[in-house]
This record gives structure tokens, sequence and C-alpha cells, in this order.
């Protein structure tokens, strides 16, 4: 399976996914192709989330000739993926290919970049809008965002996702990228929270953006500045 234990997260190490990750740092990858690989890798993430957490069962089927036993994936209708806006919106476009009966939740969240990062290497959070659907203890939950910078955002939408909701089966946090700062206060304040990444990056800067990373993502996907 090829999702590798790294101590606070779990890196998927599928071939396609790093090769789709080498696109999306590249600077000279337009914005539609920066875009389409965000679903793409959105739908890899999914794929193997259902391999690498999802349990199975038998089943009789009739084939045109005979009758056999087969193999369904459980739980696919009790699956829940937040929307980290705006980033997200493609990453989840992906997501819902793996996942098409999934709920769906939204959460407009970002950080005041004038504000700056603290001493703390925290940002305040701004959120302009929450819409979830009702959580149950035998869901899966995927909060998708891109980047996991200083983990500012990412714990912000996790309280608002398990504010007077049930601790679901499986919670997962999915990015394409992570800096290992976020990552361990992410895990320190949500241990019951499963970090799943394509990229382990080195560190942030002074600014607390991701070292490599990827750039900004919402801008690269919807061409903004």
């Amino acid at each position: 399976m090829p999702i590798e234990d790294r101590d606070d997260a779990h890196v998927i190490t599928h071939a396609l996914a790093k090769d789709t990750l080498s696109t999306l740092r590249d600077r000279h990858t337009t914005q539609v192709a920066f875009r389409k690989g965000l679903v793409k890798l959105g739908r890899i993430a999914g794929y193997e989330v259902i391999d690498g957490a999802m349990e199975t069962e038998f089943v009789s089927i009739e084939t045109p000739l005979t009758e056999t036993t087969g193999e369904r994936v459980k739980g696919l209708d009790d699956v829940v993926i937040i929307n980290v806006l705006r980033a997200a919106t493609p990453f989840v476009e992906g997501l819902l290919k793996a996942f098409p009966r999934a709920k769906q939740g939204v959460i407009s969240a970002g950080r005041d970049e004038e504000a700056g990062m603290n001493e703390r290497g925290e940002f305040p959070i701004t959120v302009d809008y929450v819409k979830l659907p009702d959580i149950h203890e035998d869901d899966t939950v995927i909060v998708a965002d891109p980047m996991l910078a200083t983990g500012s955002t990412m714990c912000t939408v996790l309280e608002a996702v398990l504010d007077d909701q049930p601790n679901p089966e499986n919670l997962f946090v999915l990015s394409a990228v992570s800096a290992p700062d976020g990552l361990l206060r992410v895990s320190d304040e949500y241990p019951e929270a499963d970090l799943l990444t394509v990229s382990i990056d080195d560190h942030l800067d002074e600014n607390g953006y991701i070292i490599p990373g990827l750039g900004d993502a919402g801008d690269r996907a919807f061409r903004t500045d």
C-alpha cells in the first residue's frame, strides 16, 4: 500500500501522486494545468483513502453466466468531504470522483496576512462561511486543503467541524504539501485526526509560506494575485 507512516503524518507515496505534485510545483505550469493537477491529485488521494482505511465485504453476484462472490467497499455512503475554500475546490472535485455519493461541507476560512504571524508561528483566522452536513459516528470525514502550513487555518476548521458533532470513525486531514510545524500543531491539538499528505516539505519561511511548496494554490488555480 503506497502510504507510509512518518510519525506525525501519513505520506502518500503513489508514483502518480508524486508525478502530479511535481507538475503542481513547477512555476511554469499554467492555470488550467495546475487546476487539473489538483483534481487529479484529489482523485488519487481518494483512492488511497479507500485502499488504506476502508473495509470491504464479500457479496454474492450473479454474472451473465453463473453466480460468484465479489467484494464491495463498505461505507462509501458514509463519507463527508469538507471543502476549505477556496484552494480546495479543485482538490475536492477530484475526491468526489472517488467518493461520488459523499456528503459535502464548505468552510470559508483564511489567515489574516496583514496581521502577520505571531511569535508562536500562528496566524489569526477569519471564518466567513460555514455550511456542514450532520456527522455521524460511523462516517469517514475528509477535511481537504491543498496546503497545510502553520496549521492555524486547519485547527480553526477542525474546531468548526467537530463542534457539537460526534467523533467520526475516521477523520482525515488531507493536503498536497505540508510543513512540519503545521503537522505538529494539528496532531497536538487534534490527535484523533489522521494527517495524510503527499509531501512533507522542508520548512516555513518568515512569512509562513511552505518551502519549497507550490506557491499560493488558490491564486494559481483561479488566476488571481
